[in-house]
């Protein structure tokens, strides 16, 4: 018997499963697959945060593999009535349900859950821990674009500390030999990130010329314990804001992505939706089969693929 696989941050998966998540993928985008990859599994999604784009892609992957769908916001839930998270996993898993996908505030919940479910677990974000399939998403979507990644020069710029995807990816992609510049002010980006073996640089222009992705991120105002104070909006958005005239200093070739939701007017101007290297609609549309092929590899383990 296969033992059972969760997903909670990218640490969990051997560089070969990647590579094979990554062919699945893109088998998938070729061809739709019979719904019965995950016929008969129960899927429970729950959410304790908003999410436009990772519940809708995992409702789409899950239909997609032919799942059972239920679907769960914390008022759905007897937490409010003094039941422990683990207590309900061992409730749904004694229902029969083989998967939850979590998301939740705190930095370790699905960790906890895993740790009590009968079952695979999908971390879909916690806090600003991480977000593991939105990073295997953006390395994918990378990866359609330049080939292998080894050397690539990858900006990630703004609001490093909160970003649970900004942790993930820089995990994935220097597991992948990229080269990673962090970018942003003190307040959202400690010194201590360079103990992470990446370069952390304040001065946004002078990272335009030389990068071949920028990755944006906005401010996570929702995770501030305190207001930090010591940056004004208009001082973020002269310094980090990517507008026309910062457009203008980017090499032909360079990309721009967004994991999203993106704030008009802080992180980027409406001129970069115009850009011809805006990439957000590719990760979004790659991040339905991305999903689907991990969930496939999760309950499934690896199928043939095409060589």
């Amino acid at each position: 018997m296969r033992a059972r696989r969760s997903l909670i941050d990218l640490d969990d998966l051997e560089p070969a499963e990647v590579d094979y998540i990554f062919k699945r993928t893109e088998s998938f985008e070729e061809k739709l697959p019979p719904r019965r990859a995950l016929a008969g599994i129960a899927c429970v999604n729950l959410f304790f945060e908003q999410s436009t784009r990772t519940i809708t892609s995992f409702m789409l992957a899950e239909q997609r593999l032919g799942a059972d769908i239920i679907t769960l916001t914390p008022k759905d839930t007897s937490l409010g009535k003094g039941e422990s998270i683990e207590d309900s996993a061992i409730t749904l898993a004694a229902m029969g349900v083989k998967l939850l996908v979590i998301r939740h505030s705190e930095a370790g919940f699905p960790r906890r859950v895993a740790m009590a479910f009968d079952g695979h677990v999908v971390n879909a974000g916690d806090g600003p821990h991480a977000h593991p399939t939105q990073a295997l998403l953006d390395v994918y979507t990378l990866r359609k674009e330049f080939g292998e990644l080894t050397g690539r020069r990858i900006a990630i710029v703004g609001d490093i500390l909160h970003s649970r995807v900004a942790h993930s990816n820089i995990q994935g992609l220097k597991n992948l030999g990229a080269q990673i510049t962090l970018c942003g002010p003190p307040v959202f980006l400690p010194d201590s990130f360079e103990e992470e073996g990446v370069r952390v640089e304040r001065d946004f222009d002078s990272v335009l010329p030389e990068a071949d992705a920028i990755i944006l991120l906005r401010i996570q105002r929702e995770r501030f314990t305190h207001a930090p104070g010591i940056i004004s909006d208009d001082e973020y958005i002269r310094g980090y804001r990517l507008d026309a005239a910062r457009l203008a200093r980017l090499r032909e070739e360079t990309i721009i992505m967004h994991p999203g939701p993106y704030n008009r007017g802080v992180e980027l101007e409406d001129d970069v939706l115009q850009y011809a290297g805006w990439r957000y609609a590719n990760q979004v549309r790659h991040g339905v089969f991305v999903r689907m092929a991990i969930l496939d590899f999760l309950v499934n383990g690896q199928q043939k693929t095409k060589a």
